[in-house]
């Protein structure tokens, strides 16, 4: 059966997605030893699984490259960076909320929180952090449109892929490009580490490239 889907597009998007998941995870949850130990010593983040000629996608790549030198020292700093970073929706420096950049009063719980709330309720979308942070946690957004390129990367009818391919658009332009900007540059700002620096950085460029991608 022929479809609407090039097979390099697939690969891309299984690229896209294994970073995604990796970057989500380090701004979710303190890092762990294990976490960290993938960062530095296996290197996943300095040998990326796609290429791209997004110019912030190239400077996260040097990012990731040139950080966690001496790992007795990244995993301490790290950890005590994601704590300034984004532990805290009231304290942290760089808050991962979508609310937090679209509100004048820095709401957490408002429209915007029930708007991606709803994206998720359509595609039957339960957050396993759910009772700890608001639905529009940047972590939260990253694992949805993950799920949403795996369920795009299962069909192989024509209507359905072309449906998919603008809802991730859609998803993306509502609720994560619209603020991930923003976000990025407080990480930019008070980040410590190189590897924060790096991961804000390559997130944002991810979801060009997927927005792109789907064109």
């Amino acid at each position: 059966m022929i479809t609407g889907r090039e097979p390099n597009k697939n690969n891309l998007l299984k690229g896209y997605n294994m970073l995604l998941n990796f970057a989500g995870s380090l701004i979710s949850d303190e890092p762990t030893e294990e976490i960290i130990s993938e960062f530095g010593k296996k290197g996943i983040l300095k040998s990326l699984p796609v290429t791209s000629n997004n110019p912030r996608f190239i400077m996260a790549s040097s990012m990731l490259r040139g950080s966690c030198y001496e790992m007795s020292k990244c995993g301490g700093f790290m950890k005590n960076d994601f704590n300034r970073l984004f532990k805290g929706a009231e304290t942290s420096l760089a808050p991962p909320y979508e609310s937090q950049y679209k509100n004048t009063y820095k709401l957490i719980f408002d429209k915007n929180t029930l708007e991606v709330h709803d994206f998720y309720n359509s595609y039957g979308f339960k957050s396993k952090i759910k009772n700890k942070v608001p639905d529009d946690h940047l972590g939260t957004e990253l694992l949805f449109l993950t799920l949403l390129i795996d369920k795009f990367l299962g069909y192989d009818d024509n209507a359905c892929i072309k449906e998919m391919e603008s809802e991730i658009r859609r998803f993306l332009q509502e609720h994560i490009l619209s603020w991930v900007a923003q976000w990025n540059e407080k990480v930019q700002i008070h980040s410590q580490t190189t590897c924060y620096k790096g991961i804000g950085t390559l997130i944002y460029a991810c979801a060009e490239d997927i927005y792109q991608i789907l064109e």
